[in-house]
C-alpha cells in the first residue's frame, strides 16, 4: 500500500489529492514509458490505452453511497443480474456492485463516499448525521476499488465514545488515543493498492502476475 496521510483537508480536498495523484501517475506513464504501454496494449489488453486515456481525460465522478444504493437498487428492478440482489442501505458493497456503479453507470473512475459509520472503521470522522463518516473510495473500471480514505476522527472525546460504541478496548489503543488528547489536528488520508494500480495499467488480469514476491500458499520452504 502507499499511505499518504496529510494534515489541514478535508475529505473533498481528500478526494481532490487522489484523484490528481492517479492521473499523475497515468500521465507519467504515457510521458515516459508509452513504448511498453503500447506493447502491453497490442498483445493482451486491447482496450489499455483507451481505459488509461479515459481516466487522464475526465474528471471523475462523486457519488455519495446513498446515492450508490439507488442506482443498484434501480438496476435490480431493471433486471440487472448480480450474485448478491439484495441491496439494501447500510450493507458492504461488493465487487460486482463497484463494477457496476463505475463500468455500466458513469464509465469513468467514480468516489463513493459518505459511508455507514457501522461498516468502516472507529478512527473515521463520524458526519453531523451520526449515520455516516466522512470516507472516500475510488472505483475504477476493470478492478473495482483501487483507493480507500477517510479523514480522522480528531475530538478525543468522540474516538473513545466510538470504541465503546464498537465494544474496542481502549487500553492497546491509549498510544493512538493520546494524540488526539494533546494537540492533534484534522487530518485525511488513503491507501492506494500498488498491486492493483500495477494490475490496473498494465491490463494484467490476474493481480498474482503483478505482485513482486508471490505469496502462494505452502510453498515457502522452511
Amino acid at each position: 500500500m502507499i499511505e499518504p496521510e496529510v494534515a489541514f483537508i478535508d475529505l473533498t480536498e481528500n478526494m481532490d489529492l487522489i484523484e490528481t495523484m492517479v492521473k499523475y501517475i497515468i500521465n507519467y506513464l504515457f510521458n515516459n514509458n508509452h513504448r511498453e504501454l503500447a506493447f502491453l496494449n497490442d498483445n493482451g489488453d486491447d482496450q489499455l490505452l483507451t481505459r488509461l486515456q479515459n481516466v487522464v481525460d475526465n474528471q471523475f465522478v462523486r457519488l455519495s453511497y446513498t446515492e450508490a444504493i439507488t442506482i443498484l437498487q434501480t438496476a435490480v428492478k431493471n433486471g440487472h443480474k448480480f450474485d448478491n440482489a439484495d441491496i439494501f442501505w447500510g450493507m458492504d458493497l461488493q465487487t460486482e456492485h463497484e463494477r457496476y456503479l463505475c463500468e455500466q453507470e458513469t464509465k469513468k473512475p467514480t468516489f463513493l463516499f459518505n459511508y455507514p459509520k457501522e461498516i468502516k472503521a472507529f478512527y473515521m470522522k463520524v458526519n453531523d448525521d451520526n449515520k455516516t463518516v466522512a470516507a472516500c473510495d475510488l472505483l475504477v473500471p476493470g478492478i473495482g476499488e483501487l483507493v480507500g480514505g477517510s479523514v480522522r476522527e480528531n475530538s478525543y472525546d468522540k474516538i473513545i465514545a466510538r470504541c465503546h460504541e464498537l465494544k474496542i478496548p481502549t487500553t492497546d489503543l491509549q498510544w493512538y488515543l493520546d494524540l488526539r488528547k494533546y494537540g492533534y489536528y484534522k487530518s485525511a488520508g488513503f491507501g492506494l493498492g500498488f498491486e492493483r494500480l500495477v494490475m490496473y495499467v498494465t491490463g494484467a488480469l490476474n493481480i498474482r502476475d503483478v505482485i513482486p514476491f508471490p505469496r502462494t500458499p505452502r510453498n515457502l520452504l522452511f
